[in-house]
Parts: C-alpha cells; sequence; structure tokens
C-alpha cells in the first residue's frame, strides 16, 4: 500500500502527534508499505525509506521560535502571497490558522506529486483543515487522527483563564467549527481510546461505524528500567506546561499544599520558553522546588523517568496520555487522573493511582500516599511496566492502522 501522510509540525519535540508520526511510518514500512509525509516545520526525524516533502509555515508563532531564522532563504514577494498573508495576518491576532494553512498548502503539493505518485491514501495527523475538502474532492481516501475535540482544549482554556480578556482571548485563539466540518467528510476517523471515540462521536454527530479505536503505542525498548537510582520525593511533569488541557496548574497547587509537610521537588520536562510554571511556581512560594529543564534528548527522558519516584499527568483529558505511558514502561509509579483515556490505559490501585481532575487537594493526597509507601511504589513499578508490554506496542497500533486503511479502500471499492 502507497500512503502518504499530512501533518503541520512534526518533529517529537511538537508534542505527541510528532511522536505518533515517527513510530506509525516505522512500522509501516517495516511491514512492507511505502510512505511518505507532507509536513511543516519543526520537520521530522523520519527512519529510513520514508519520503518527506517539506511545505513552508508562515505563523507568528514559528516566528517567535525561530526568530532571525524565520527570514532565512524567504523570498519577501512570498510573505504577500494570500495563503501566507492570510497566516502571518491571523496568527498576530491570536488565532490559531497554522492547520487551516498547511492543509491548503499540503493540497498543492499532493497536487505536485500527482505526476509521478499515486497514493492510494491519505492519512492526516490532527491537521483537519479545510484542504482536506480539496484532497477530498480529488478522489483520494482520507483517514485521520483526532486525538480528542478542540472544543476541550477550548474549554478548559477558558475555564482556567484569570480575566475577560485572557477568556476571550482563548475563544479566539482555537478555530471554531473546522475540525468539525472536515471530520464529517473525511472516510474515517482515528482515535486513541474508547473515551475519546465516544467524545468525538458525540461532539461530531458521527455514527460509531465511522470512528475507530487504535491505542497508540509504546517503544519499550527505548522506555525500560534502568539501574538508576531514584531522588526521594521527587515529581517529574513531561508536557506542553502551557496547554491548560495537560492541568499543571492543578499539579503546582498540589505541590504548595505539600510543602510544609515534606520537601517534595518538581521537574518539568517542557520549552525553556514555557510561561505557566514560573509565573504560577512564584505566585505560589514554591519557585525553589520547581526546575524547568527545556527539551532534552530521547536518552535523557529516559534518564529523568528513571530518576524520579513519580510521575503526574494532571490533565483535564487525555485521549491517550504518553508520557504517563511511557514512565510506566521505564518502571516509574504514575499517578494520572480520571480524565479521558487514563483509566483505559491505567488499571486504577494496579499500574497506577487515579486522582480527580482539577482538584488539587485530591492529587496531592494520592501524591502523598505513593511518596509514604515504598511497597506500593515497588508494585507499580513493576505492574506498570507489564501492562504496557503487554498490550501498548507500536506494531500492534500499526497492524491496526491497516486493517483501518483496508476497510476503507474496500468500502469505496464496492467489496
Amino acid at each position: 500500500m502507497k500512503v502518504c501522510f499530512l501533518l503541520h509540525q512534526g518533529s517529537m519535540y511538537s508534542g505527541g502527534q510528532g511522536i505518533y508520526l515517527h513510530h506509525l511510518t516505522r512500522e509501516l514500512v517495516e511491514l512492507g508499505n511505502e510512505v511518505h509525509v507532507i509536513c511543516g516545520p519543526p520537520y521530522p526525524e523520519l527512519a529510513d525509506g520514508i519520503v518527506l516533502h517539506r511545505v513552508q509555515s508562515y505563523s507568528v508563532y514559528r516566528l517567535l521560535e525561530t526568530g532571525r531564522f524565520f527570514f532565512y532563504g524567504r523570498d519577501p514577494r512570498s510573505f504577500f502571497h494570500p495563503l501566507n498573508f492570510y497566516e502571518l495576518a491571523t496568527s498576530r491576532f491570536g488565532m490559531f490558522s497554522a492547520m487551516a494553512a498547511f492543509s491548503v498548502r499540503a493540497y498543492g503539493k499532493l497536487r505536485e506529486l500527482a505526476e509521478t505518485h499515486r497514493f492510494d491514501l491519505i492519512h492526516d495527523v490532527q491537521v483537519l483543515g479545510y484542504g482536506a475538502l480539496l484532497i477530498k474532492a480529488s478522489g483520494l481516501p482520507i483517514v485521520a487522527n483526532i486525538h480528542h475535540p478542540l472544543q476541550i482544549d477550548r474549554a478548559n482554556s477558558v475555564r482556567q483563564a484569570g480575566s475577560l480578556a485572557e477568556k476571550l482571548r482563548w475563544l479566539r485563539f482555537y478555530p471554531f467549527f473546522m475540525q468539525e466540518i472536515v471530520a464529517r467528510r473525511v472516510d474515517r476517523i482515528i482515535t486513541g481510546s474508547r473515551d475519546s471515540a465516544a467524545l468525538v462521536e458525540r461532539e461530531f454527530s458521527l455514527p460509531a461505524e465511522r470512528v475507530a479505536v487504535v491505542y497508540d503505542g509504546v517503544d519499550t525498548e527505548t522506555f525500560r528500567p534502568l539501574k538508576l537510582r531514584r531522588r526521594a520525593n521527587s515529581l517529574l511533569f513531561v508536557g506542553n506546561s502551557d496547554d491548560r488541557n495537560k492541568g499543571v496548574r492543578y499539579l503546582l497547587e498540589a505541590l504548595a499544599l505539600l510543602k510544609g509537610r515534606r520537601d517534595v521537588r518538581l521537574t518539568v520536562v517542557d520549552r525553556p520558553e514555557a510561561s505557566l510554571v514560573p509565573a504560577l511556581a512564584g505566585e505560589l512560594g514554591i519557585g525553589d522546588r520547581v526546575k524547568l529543564t527545556g527539551r532534552v534528548s530521547r536518552e535523557e527522558l529516559v534518564r529523568l523517568y528513571n530518576t524520579t519516584q513519580l510521575l503526574v499527568s494532571p490533565s483535564l483529558y487525555e485521549g491517550f496520555g504518553l508520557p504517563a505511558a511511557e514512565a510506566m514502561a521505564c518502571g516509574t509509579p504514575v499517578v494520572a487522573t480520571t480524565a479521558g483515556a487514563f483509566p483505559e490505559v491505567i488499571e486504577q490501585g494496579v499500574s497506577g493511582l487515579l486522582a480527580p481532575p482539577a482538584d488539587a487537594p485530591a492529587l496531592a493526597k494520592t501524591i502523598e500516599r505513593v511518596l509514604d509507601d515504598p511497597r506500593l511504589r515497588r508494585r507499580l513499578r513493576e505492574a506498570g511496566r507489564q501492562r504496557i508490554v503487554g498490550h501498548f506496542s507500536w506494531r500492534e497500533t500499526a497492524q491496526r492502522t491497516l486493517a483501518v486503511y483496508r476497510d476503507v479502500l474496500s468500502v469505496r471499492d464496492g467489496r
């Protein structure tokens, strides 16, 4: 099978979608398929045999990340191309238009490639921009990932906003309706949990047969237990801490509640420019107990998983929860929430502990329970590793995804 993936930013440091792209495409190639990727910056590192087709981005958010390098090699006239100017202008005013702009560029790239490549199917990795409608109209079948509907991100960001102006900013940031409009018109939706599938079906009014559940995997050869000493009273958070959906506010509030009872230290693995953690930690008087690492290598991440006593994922919603699963694969105890897919990945009281979301006192109590009980930590370490190795592999993810592809193609062919 010849498949082309679409992703608006593909680096594994850009989030779970980059990790998904890297591992799934590698497994598909090893299973004998031809795989191409159309992607915007930051560009992905792909396995041998995968063909990468790059497109540009003109988002202000990309400009802020790269500084003067944003302008390197660009024709000044390109900024006035209607699509590029639209992305630059709308992102300047706080709108997240990168996915819409990328999808149109991806359609243009596919038209270029049509002269030499005939793809069996297009796999859209959480873009769901309007360009997908043009791709569908051209006759190509499309399968799309939805981690969870953007309505969830928007609602959680607005709920945690500290002022009316901030609430309005978050309402303006997320694209209204686009994801819903495109999701209803692609051939099949793939989502990473039963909970996420039910949410997609409800929010987008989709029949159950249009939504397939395919769990993500974990690279258990890379994410594995190491014989390293764990630091006492140490907590770890991995993810985009500025994403209000990740619930870092409640983790910091829990840490503040524990301050008077024990010397707990939190390491946050996130971009160096992350703003919520240092600001809120300072307000809560725990700035000296919180460390922001910046981006780290995969090897360093594995080391961090293996030297912390506890990984905490305080998310308000998760479609899968990859950092929690990676930590479990490393034999690290996990405290997460009952939100989203966590109860499907983590067996409560067996391979991890779950607390109610958006409840700092309950989270603090659960963290303290694990830190106080070495036998519980040992049991969670062993059961967590077994859970991931036994149920969540990228090879199984690829095989189940291929089954979705074949079903879509058989329906289109009338078989």
